[in-house]
């Protein structure tokens, strides 16, 4: 192995978050290699801990360090009402607008056929499953205002409303193509508020 081998396999590392490319990549490695090795460690432990830790929530799919997360098992939750969003940062970025104090199921992704991902690859099947449980009386859909998550919107409304569920959708307060982890909390909060 060459000197520049281990070099080279951290940047591709790097490279594979997103919105990282090879410039990003190699700027983020020379810097932990040449100024703040200690974090370089405390970054490889802290990612190997959750790599070998973190599991999906048996009821809303997030992920967590048990077999079921804290928001799920919280008494004070309105387990009546259940917000369907796309990935766990979508549900983080909901959870710190303080506005909603129902469940969630959390889909891991969104329909997008151009992709080869259909309703079965999110786990529709589950979210019927969770939402149908005789509980839960409305389901807020979450899902990004993009073509695949509106396209996931509608595909999960159906098949909600199919079974007799009152569904509603965040308010447009959102703009068109935004994803919700990258969208101010106050706006948010408003969508969430005026759903309809």
């Amino acid at each position: 192995m060459s000197s520049t081998d281990s070099l080279d396999a951290l940047i591709q590392a790097l490279k594979r978050l997103p919105g990282v490319g090879v410039k990003s990549a190699a700027r983020m490695a020379f810097h932990l290699l040449q100024r703040d090795r200690e974090g370089a460690l405390v970054l490889a432990q802290a990612l190997a801990r959750a790599v070998d830790t973190m599991q999906h929530c048996a009821r809303c799919h997030t992920f967590t360090e048990g077999t079921v997360c804290a928001v799920c098992l919280d008494p004070e939750r309105d387990a009546t009402r259940l917000c369907v969003v796309e990935t766990p940062a979508d549900q983080s970025a909901l959870e710190r607008t303080s506005a909603f104090d129902g469940l969630y199921f959390v889909l891991m992704g969104r329909i997008s056929p151009l992709d080869g991902i259909g309703p079965h690859d999110i786990g529709l099947k589950k979210l019927l499953e969770r939402a149908c449980d005789g509980v839960v009386q409305e389901v807020i859909l979450a899902t990004n205002f993009t073509a695949e998550g509106e396209t996931t919107a509608h595909i999960v409304s159906e098949a909600l409303k199919s079974r007799g569920l009152r569904v509603t959708r965040l308010a447009r307060g959102v703009p068109v193509g935004s994803e919700l982890e990258y969208v101010d909390l106050g706006t948010i909060a408003h969508a969430l508020a005026d759903r309809r």
